[in-house]
Formats: structure tokens, C-alpha cells, sequence
């Protein structure tokens, strides 16, 4: 596709409750192209115009489940609109829109992507993980989990800007578990698409299916990120990450009513 027509894609990819309801002037100024490209975008799929296109969008909205800023609404109405502008006011937006977020990921999620992934984490020799700039908390709690798990597991951090190089040892009976969000980290795309290249396996934590790890990943948890005035939350990615390692602790402790981890204290 040309640069115009990536952006048309990706904007119709992440917002398409937006193109069913949107004129195409709108979407246009939104994506920062010129109107003629989003019709000359839906000819080239095949449609007649716009109209066509943005048709499909709207059947699927009227049969869809409600969308992000439907779940805000009804978590605002249970929790009480914000009416304060103080420092206590933003914790409060930041509460709505992760529950809805959290919301957004029981609708979506599919049981076969957890069930998968858990599986090739459970027979990996070693778990090579990397996550950069806001991904790398995820990374470092997989880390943690998977360490008191007694899985062997590597951290592929930039110090000393060896993450490349250590990358290299990564062997095909090993896992890669990459983390990545808009912005993508550079170093986690190459490393991520190298290891596909090898045969790797790989787990990959982002935010769609248009992500660039979404090419080399055996298997995606594509997590929708929602604007936010400062940064996007990490409380979904975090769910998810918590989700998979407890699913992991099961398998390994053959436990699926409590599994634990070793505390550090011991107590």
C-alpha cells in the first residue's frame, strides 16, 4: 500500500466504529490525507466509492457489542461522573477507563491464544524476554513470575547494548515473549523479527493486529490501547501478562485450583 493508504488501513483498523459513523471528510482530516485518497482506497478493494465501504462498517456496529467509549459511559454512571478537576479527578478518569479497558479484553479474548501460548512457554528450555520504553514493566514482571517459577528465563534489557547480541543465542527450542506498544522500540521489532526468521517461536504482547510483531508471533495477545491525555495505561497489558503466568503456574504445579508462587520471605 502507499503511505496514504497505510493510514486510511490503520485509522479503519483501530477506530472502525468510527468509519461507520464518520463522513469521509472526517476521516480524512483524521488520518491527514485528502478526502479523494479514502475513495480512490475503497475502489481499490473493490468497492464502488466510500459509501460501499463505510456500509460494512455500519453492519458491524449494529450488531456489535459495545465499544470503548460505551463501557466509559456505564462505568462513569456506577461510579459517579467526575465532577472535580483535582489531582484526585485524574486518578478517578484513569479508574473508568481501565475497567473499561479491562471490560474490552474478557469480550475479545480468545482462550485458544492463552491455551497456545501457555503451552509453548511450559516447553521452552529457556524464556527469552524483551520489552522497551513503557513495555518494559510488563517485561520485568514476567521476569519475576517466571523466575519464582522456577523457569529459566532471560531478560534481553539494552545494558551495555548487548540485547541484539545475546539474541543471537536464542535457539528454536526456546520461546521469545516481546512486548511492544505504540511507539514500537526499534531493537524489540528487530530482535522479534529475527528470531521469527530462526524459527523461534514467539509470544507477542501488543496493541493490534497490525502491530509489526504480529507477523512473526506464533501467537499474539493483540490488547486495544484507548487515548489517553499523558500515556496509555499498562493495566491491561499487566492483565494479560498476570493471566498467562498464572495459567503457566497451573500447568507446572499441576494445580488449577490455587496455584502460588514461592514468596521471597518465605512467609
Amino acid at each position: 500500500m502507499s503511505k496514504s493508504y497505510r493510514k486510511i488501513a490503520v485509522y479503519l483498523t483501530r477506530s472502525p466504529n468510527d468509519a461507520a459513523v464518520l463522513s469521509v471528510n472526517a476521516i480524512a482530516d483524521r488520518c491527514g490525507i485528502h478526502a479523494s485518497s479514502s475513495v480512490r482506497f475503497a475502489q481499490s478493494l473493490g468497492y464502488e466509492g466510500f459509501k460501499e465501504l463505510e456500509a460494512l462498517f455500519q453492519r458491524r456496529l449494529s450488531t456489535a457489542a459495545p465499544g470503548f467509549e460505551a463501557h466509559i459511559r456505564a462505568v462513569e454512571v456506577g461510579l459517579g461522573a467526575r465532577v472535580d478537576r483535582s489531582e484526585v479527578g485524574f486518578l478517578r478518569d484513569l479508574v473508568v477507563r481501565d475497567i473499561a479497558s479491562l471490560q474490552d479484553i474478557l469480550r475479545d479474548f480468545s482462550p485458544k491464544a492463552l491455551s497456545d501460548a501457555v503451552s509453548l512457554l511450559e516447553r521452552a528450555d529457556s524464556v527469552f524476554l524483551i520489552g522497551q520504553l513503557r513495555s518494559a514493566p510488563v517485561v520485568e514482571f514476567l521476569r519475576y513470575i517466571l523466575t519464582m517459577l522456577g523457569k529459566r528465563c532471560v531478560l534481553l534489557d539494552a545494558g551495555g547494548g548487548l540485547a541484539t547480541h545475546i539474541a543471537r543465542t536464542i535457539r528454536k527450542k526456546d520461546v521469545v515473549l516481546a512486548a511492544s506498544f505504540r511507539f514500537y522500540a526499534n531493537e524489540v521489532v528487530n530482535v522479534v523479527e529475527e528470531a521469527g526468521r530462526n524459527g523461534v517461536p514467539i509470544i507477542a504482547l501488543s496493541d493490534s493486529t497490525l502491530s509489526p510483531l504480529a507477523k512473526s508471533a506464533r501467537v499474539l495477545f493483540a490488547v486495544p490501547e484507548h487515548e489517553y491525555k499523558l500515556s496509555r495505561s499498562l493495566a491491561a497489558p499487566v492483565c494479560i501478562a498476570h493471566a498467562l503466568m498464572v495459567a503457566l503456574a497451573a500447568r507446572l504445579q499441576k494445580n488449577n485450583v490455587n496455584p502460588r508462587i514461592p514468596t521471597v520471605t518465605g512467609q
